[in-house]
């Protein structure tokens, strides 16, 4: 199963014009909206935490590995275009033909959502360290201008969309179906013999991860046309509901 660093911001001294709060508030805000997703999906994560910085994060980032490194910050205009710029821009850097594609698919479908679709773009780029430095794919998502008042807005008043808009993405990123979130809950393995297969796609063929024992006790996520989305310890997979109690 994919596993993602996901990396909010920690610029503190950032402050949105409507008074909501900093760049990391509402970044941290986004990235806990996102965390039901993420799990309903499958997707793995390790997260930064507001203490950190870019650069720590990085370094912790780089210590592990990752199918992709996500950063997600507000942007701010120049001084002498404050509150005067919109749009939502990812970045990717250039020679990374997987950071780019991450970047186009996420641009693509916050197309859908964000106000001017036509402002929201794409751009490689060599200068921000957190799309240069990490050891895997990346990208960092500016979403919105902070000292523009429509833009601050957007962010505040649409966590939830923009969150579940964001692991939509990364679905279609890692080739797996979106399934909605759910109540978790505790699920039985009840099979008459052998194990259960845990398998990383939701398809028969699927490469199998971990068999899982009967009696063996799971949390279900999420579940999508007969497949639920299960953790079993440390693992996460898919398994047969049919099996599941």
């Amino acid at each position: 199963m994919p596993i993602i660093y996901l990396s909010p911001s920690t610029q503190e001294g950032n402050m949105y014009v409507t008074g909501s709060g900093s760049e990391e508030y509402n970044m941290n805000r986004l990235a806990d909206a996102m965390v039901p997703y993420l799990l309903s999906n499958g997707i793995r994560y390790t997260r930064n935490t507001p203490d950190m910085t870019a650069g720590s994060s990085i370094r912790q980032a780089n210590q592990g590995y990752y199918d992709l490194y996500l950063a997600l910050h507000s942007n701010g205009a120049p001084p002498d275009r404050h509150g005067q710029v919109r749009g939502v821009i990812a970045f990717y850097y250039p020679g990374s033909a997987n950071g780019e594609r991450a970047a186009e698919i996420l641009a693509e479908n916050l197309r859908d959502i964000y106000p001017l679709p036509n402002l929201v773009t794409t751009r490689a780029t060599t200068s921000l360290g957190e799309v240069r430095d990490p050891k895997f794919p990346s990208v960092l998502l500016e979403l919105g201008y902070h000292d523009n008042v429509s833009d601050a807005m957007w962010v505040e008043n649409n966590m939830n969309t923009i969150a579940q808009n964001l692991v939509l993405s990364l679905t279609e990123y890692f080739g797996l179906p979106f399934i909605w979130p759910i109540p978790p809950y505790d699920a039985t393995v009840s099979v008459t013999s052998g194990t259960l297969n845990l398998r990383d796609r939701p398809s028969m063929d699927a490469q199998v991860i971990a068999n899982l024992p009967n009696g063996a006790k799971v949390r279900v996520y999420g579940t999508w046309q007969g497949w639920a989305v299960v953790h079993y310890g440390d693992l996460v997979g898919y398994a047969s509901m049919a099996y599941l109690k």
